[in-house]
Formats: structure tokens, C-alpha cells, sequence
């Protein structure tokens, strides 16, 4: 990870913004912060989607009606069914139990 970070501010050390815009990245922001310049914001996408969503539903009360109240959760993963469950444990803050889909 840190050759990759290296690389990416070698080309531009201009650079005062990264975008972490995929899903597992926040497992890393720690670590990314630790190798990244300190003049570098970043920034992580879940909390950004989570916000546009907040702000969309509250411009748009007609879709309460629509959404499912007190629904469940279904995991589906392409992976080992036990490393996704070990994996999303640290995004729940609990046990997470998945299945497998094989393609």
C-alpha cells in the first residue's frame, strides 16, 4: 500500500484530496492516513453516499410508503462465504452470516 500512495504523489505532489470510493477502503483509512501526506484530506465515500441518501429521502417523503419498515438483511457474495462473514463482522459490529453464490 505504501508504494502504491508513493506512486500516486510522486506523479502529482499537488495532489490535496483522495477520494476512497470503494466499499472495503474504510477498513484502511487508518493506514492510508498514516501514509499519506499530511497536507492530504481524505475522503471516504460512505459517509458521503450515506448523506445524499439522508438529504434525497427527506426532498422525497413519498418514498417512505415504499420502503420496507423493520426488514431483514440478505448477504450474497461471489467469495468464500466464511472470509465475507469474517470481513463485513467489522463493519456490523456483529456476526454476519452470508451465502455464496457461485457463478
Amino acid at each position: 500500500m505504501k508504494q502504491d500512495i508513493d506512486r500516486l504523489f510522486a506523479r502529482s505532489p499537488a495532489i490535496d484530496t483522495l477520494l476512497l470510493a470503494c466499499t472495503h477502503y474504510p477498513l484502511l483509512l487508518g493506514k492510508i492516513r498514516q501514509l499519506a501526506p499530511a497536507h492530504a484530506t481524505i475522503l471516504s465515500q460512505g459517509g458521503i453516499v450515506a448523506d445524499s441518501l439522508a438529504d434525497y429521502l427527506l426532498c422525497h417523503p413519498e418514498l417512505e410508503a415504499q420502503c420496507t419498515q423493520n426488514g431483514g438483511r440478505m448477504f450474497l457474495t461471489t467469495d468464500s462465504a466464511a472470509d465475507f462473514d469474517r470481513q463485513a463482522t467489522v463493519f456490523y459490529g456483529g456476526p454476519v452470516r452470508s451465502v455464496s453464490l457461485v457463478l
